[in-house]
């Protein structure tokens, strides 16, 4: 049975997400708190396995009792927002830095067309985040959570040099916002390719991560659009549903490739996508980037990356928030090298050059 704590000031809205929760036979509400500070509070005392986390509430906010809940009694948490409005996601990405897991919309209620596969998509992450094993940050924002320990570390030799890269493209989920901040933040302003990105995300939340993403970046962080030249220097995310890739146009150009194909697994935008579109396009002058992420989204194209000569380069199993994706890349034998969350920029630069 998993055993949840639910955290908003809105009444409705407790009401909503209880009744959401204990109409599932596996899941039982076992508290509610109406602010921050009594998140905190029964949290320590209830030990849920997974608290839903409002972000705007009075006497503390939902950020702020975050980083609280992981400093004194860690345990999953989603974010739980009504608002797509860009200071909205920016405050639930904030929270993902402090160890929240994920963010998501809080369902409009039944009367709402989209309220039956917003549920399905609470109901469906919520299982799946409360068996995350997370970890006390003892007040560190970087501090990773992680799934159970496999026996999978260590740096893999690369192969003899191959030609000039071209584009960098990487992919995250669970975990992977703040992780691709940190590689952005340390990344020159000088650097001399484009960098292409899916983030799995929930629908809305995408212009909100770029404008984040943007906050410790030296380089441009936009939302990509079909067809505009893949400029260097520049980072380009995913939009929502769509999937994201690469051509090359008459003059050897890179060109963003958007595409409204059928999700590829449960995703649009599919980390394979990506994978596969790079190496069709550039080949040996791709280098890949799997980060952080629950479940195997990225091995069908990480497979096309290296059968084309291409380059991959996995998160480590300690900096990993879920140690999913990359695990299961090592696991198909596609990466060359496996690398700790802080030092994936040095390595993309060195490269690169």
């Amino acid at each position: 049975m998993i055993r949840v704590l639910v955290a908003d000031d809105s009444a409705t809205s407790r009401a909503l997400l209880s009744a959401l929760f204990s109409g599932e036979a596996d899941f039982t509400v076992v508290g509610e708190a109406t602010n921050g500070k009594e998140a905190v509070a029964l949290a320590e005392q209830l030990k849920p396995d997974l608290v839903t986390m409002d972000l705007q509430m009075p006497v503390m906010d939902g950020l702020e009792a975050t980083k609280q809940i992981m400093v004194r009694s860690p345990r999953p948490i989603i974010i739980v927002s009504y608002s797509a409005r860009q200071r909205e996601v920016e405050l639930s990405l904030e929270a993902t830095r402090a160890g929240a897991l994920m963010a998501l919309p809080k369902p409009d209620g039944p009367g709402s067309p989209r309220f039956a596969s917003d549920q399905k998509q609470l109901v469906s992450m919520a299982r799946a985040m409360a068996q995350v094993k997370v970890v006390r940050r003892h007040g560190s924002p970087l501090a990773p959570a992680s799934a159970p320990r496999d026996s999978y570390s260590g740096t893999f030799s690369t192969a003899a040099p191959r030609g000039r890269v071209r584009l960098v493209a990487i992919a995250a989920s669970t975990g992977g916002p703040p992780a691709i901040r940190d590689i952005l933040a340390a990344l020159p302003r000088s650097f001399p390719v484009p960098i292409l990105i899916v983030q799995h995300i929930a629908v809305g939340f995408t212009s909100g991560l770029a404008h984040w993403l943007s906050g410790d970046s030296q380089m441009p962080v936009k939302v990509a659009e079909t067809g505009e030249l893949a400029a260097v220097g520049c980072v380009y995310i995913a939009p929502d549903d769509r999937h994201i890739g690469c051509r090359l146009d008459a003059e050897g150009k890179i060109r963003i490739l958007l595409d409204n194909s059928p999700a590829s697994g449960a995703f649009r935008p599919s980390a394979s996508f990506l994978f596969r579109s790079v190496a069709e396009s550039l080949g040996e002058n791709a280098l890949s980037v799997i980060l952080t992420g629950m479940g195997d989204d990225g091995i069908a194209g990480l497979r096309a990356v290296k059968s084309a000569g291409g380059r991959v380069i996995a998160q480590d199993e300690a900096t990993s928030v879920i140690f999913g994706m990359p695990r299961e890349a090592i696991r198909a034998g596609v990466v060359d090298m496996v690398v700790p969350l802080g030092e994936i920029a040095q390595r993309l630069t060195e490269i690169v050059r």
